[in-house]
């Protein structure tokens, strides 16, 4: 952020970010190693900060070790596109660190207000970021759009966690009582609720979806990747945690309003995302859809959702920024836009085919895995066996929408035209993400044992 008052070069911007972003990652590595032979050295759960209201442990800070190799791998492919989206480089950098630290507030939160302080740290930037290309009218209508439903969502939670303190008389999670509310169950139950709808329009739950198609449409298209992969699954892991470790013992009075969610946001992201005409817009609607599966973890909150959500939070991410890296590279987002990819551009091709299967869940790709992951933890759950088999159905019709693109760039006809040209630099960390998406499909245990 300082260095934009002085620094005009904006590929210096680029080359400071990825830096700043190796180190912090090499950081979190060590303090991951650390942290995790002082727990088990002294048999401790984990290490409280700022009077108990942040809970550092090794689940979390693995977490945020991959989000921040993760925002490396974004900034490595989107880099040249983030400078060509306006003359500010230097804050949109900043705004990308600013969400960043509320990630980390999301992921070692132990108290209600650290919570909010890290959704509001998440969603500020991103209202900015969404209306950054000024020359762009759908950019600035993505901005207000983000902006209206996001501070109407962000009131709706405030509420909800009144309610839980009006009930419980504390906003430290780990003091959840809830065996003897008596009278206020009614308040913490409407609590839950209003929670549950507040975090569904953060993560792009139905019915609360609607913002979404507009502003990853209108947003300039390295801001949307962003907001769509690495921020979503943050704010799931987010729900995950305060849902398996604060209101797990009513989980009989939420589940089945979380449920309905769930099978909503599977049905309607799946069935929309079918008659879309914009690569773009498609992928909307997909990230809608794939929400769908992620709520399978918060419903199930067991130790298998656990672990699914980090296999969930790499496969999505990798596949998607990816296919974003390669929609940056085209001129046309339509589908006709692609046809005959394959022959003109051959290596794009094989990328974007490879993560759309991955999207898909293909067996041998990472997306399969983590639908694999997903799916059992609700088995093992019990209760839902409904929505495995809804989940499944709407898998299958992923399948057409996501082949109409592989269909476009290998069976038809056409001279697609680039917007910028492919380096080589683009092709390793394209190869990158595609050995990444085989590794996980086929090892899914390479990252799980490091938990």
């Amino acid at each position: 952020m300082f260095a934009a008052l002085t620094v005009k070069e904006r590929r210096s911007f680029s080359v400071f970010a990825l830096v700043l972003l190796a180190l912090l990652t090499g950081i979190n590595i060590w303090e991951l190693a650390e942290t995790r032979q002082a727990l088990s050295s002294n048999n401790m759960g984990g290490v409280y900060f700022f009077k108990n209201m942040v809970k550092v442990d090794a689940f979390n800070l693995w977490f945020n070790t991959l989000m921040s190799a993760l925002t490396l791998l974004y900034v490595g492919l989107m880099h040249r596109n983030i400078e060509r989206v306006g003359l500010h480089v230097g804050e949109y950098y900043a705004l990308i660190f600013f969400i960043l630290s509320g990630i980390y507030l999301m992921s070692t939160f132990n108290n209600l207000l650290i919570l909010f302080l890290g959704i509001e740290l998440m969603s500020i930037p991103q209202y900015i970021l969404a209306g950054s290309d000024k020359r762009n009218l759908k950019s600035s209508e993505a901005s207000l759009k983000y902006f209206l439903m996001g501070a109407f969502s962000t009131g709706i939670l405030l509420m909800g966690m009144a309610l839980l303190y009006a009930a419980l008389r504390t906003f430290n999670i780990e003091q959840f009582n809830f065996s003897m509310l008596g009278s206020n169950t009614i308040l913490a139950v409407a609590g839950i609720i209003l929670m549950i709808i507040s975090f569904g329009f953060k993560v792009s739950a139905a019915p609360m979806h609607f913002w979404t198609p507009d502003v990853y449409d209108g947003a300039p298209t390295p801001f949307t990747a962003f907001m769509a992969t690495i921020v979503k699954v943050a704010i799931f892991f987010g729900f995950l945690s305060i849902f398996k470790n604060a209101f797990y013992t009513l989980q009989g009075t939420w589940a089945l309003v979380l449920g309905i969610i769930t099978a909503l946001t599977l049905i309607i992201g799946n069935l929309t995302a079918v008659f879309q005409q914009s690569v773009k817009r498609m992928l909307a609607y997909s990230s809608i859809a794939q929400a769908g599966f992620m709520l399978f973890a918060i419903i199930a909150s067991n130790a298998m959702a656990s672990k699914g959500i980090l296999v969930y939070a790499v496969a999505y991410s990798v596949a998607t920024l990816g296919l974003f890296a390669v929609l940056a590279k085209m001129k046309d987002y339509t589908y006709d836009g692609f046809n005959g990819l394959a022959k003109t551009h051959p290596y794009l091709a094989a990328a974007a085919a490879v993560f759309l299967l991955s999207l898909a869940g293909i067996p041998a790709t990472a997306g399969f895995m983590a639908k694999y992951y997903m799916i059992a933890a609700l088995i093992e759950d019990g209760y839902f066996i409904w929505l495995v088999i809804l989940g499944l159905l709407m898998a299958a019709v992923s399948v057409y929408y996501y082949f109409k693109v592989i269909m476009a760039m290998y069976f038809r006809e056409g001279t697609p035209e680039l917007a910028h040209p492919v380096t080589v630099a683009d092709k390793i960390l394209l190869g990158i993400c595609v050995a990444l998406v085989f590794a996980l499909g086929i090892l899914p245990d390479m990252l799980l044992s490091c938990i």
